[in-house]
């Protein structure tokens, strides 16, 4: 890796909304040495959609496919991608997968079609539906998404946890993953949701204590070790589980950052994310 750590850090505070671009443009400006321009350090940073998809949209496997669904406490008539294995012959466990800070992207829409070839229905909703939808580009997409109002969004998935459990392909049995805001969404929808059977947060910022009491869901929880802003939270919130009693497994990966899991930007490690989607779907296996 020929960056220097710091413009991880820099980049991670950029697409989390704590400084402009500007501003981010600004501080990589330092980093622009030895032959590297900006414009190469951002195209090492931004993701490349395309080369990293796992599953394609056409797969012949499945059947994917946009449908829309009714939030009435969140933003109305939602937008999301269903997808289900073409040759099930019966009724089949669901999963909400939760996009990241940025609305329904082309990696997400890969996550969620990865989850229904392990044998789900999977349901990947895109909460900028009210705003048009996801709009070509992480960085308009996480400009829009801070419009959003957050607690409407969890009602957004909330309402799709709902939409599949109801579905005609999907045995009422539902579980969530979710990346980044979207392993927030899956914290709190084990707070939320009674009926929920199991939560899959990856580095996902945490409820309070105080909201923990309400979790019937197990957890599985991935972190990434070098994380440092997720990883503050948890110390709070493991005593809040272990006090309650809640059933959950905490897994830390060392020496990769936020957001490991996401194939198409340099972030991303293999044996980590290999490691954590086989223990994510092995999760939901066994308590879907």
């Amino acid at each position: 890796d020929q960056l220097d750590p710091k413009v991880y850090e820099l980049f991670d505070g950029y697409v989390h909304n704590q400084f402009s671009r500007r501003e981010f443009m600004d501080r990589l400006s330092v980093y622009a040495v030895g032959g590297l321009t900006i414009p190469a350090i951002l195209d090492y940073l931004l993701p490349k959609y395309q080369e990293a998809q796992k599953v394609k949209p056409n797969d012949p496997r499945l059947d994917s496919a946009y449908i829309y669904y009714e939030s009435p406490n969140g933003g109305g008539t939602m937008k999301a991608l269903l997808s289900k294995p073409k040759d099930a012959t019966e009724k089949l466990p669901g999963v909400v997968v939760v996009h990241e800070n940025r609305g329904l992207n082309p990696h997400i829409e890969d996550v969620g079609r990865r989850v229904a070839l392990e044998g789900f229905v999977s349901i990947a909703p895109d909460a900028l539906t009210p705003l048009g939808g996801y709009p070509g580009n992480d960085d308009a997409g996480r400009e829009l998404q801070r419009q959003r109002d957050k607690g409407e969004m969890l009602e957004d998935f909330i309402a799709a946890f709902q939409y599949l459990a109801q579905h005609p392909a999907c045995t009422g049995s539902v579980g969530v993953v979710g990346f980044c805001f979207g392993g927030w969404v899956s914290n709190m929808m084990a707070v939320k949701v009674a009926d929920l059977k199991a939560a899959v947060p990856f580095y996902g910022g945490q409820p309070s204590a105080e909201e923990v009491p309400a979790i019937q869901a197990p957890l599985l929880l991935h972190f990434g070790g070098l994380d440092e802003r997720v990883n503050a939270g948890w110390p709070a919130y493991e005593a809040a589980l272990m006090e309650h009693q809640k059933a959950y497994t905490a897994c830390f990966y060392p020496e990769v950052k936020h957001g490991f899991h996401n194939d198409t930007t340099p972030r991303f490690d293999e044996e980590a994310a290999s490691l954590a989607w086989t223990r994510t779907i092995e999760f939901f296996r066994a308590h879907l």
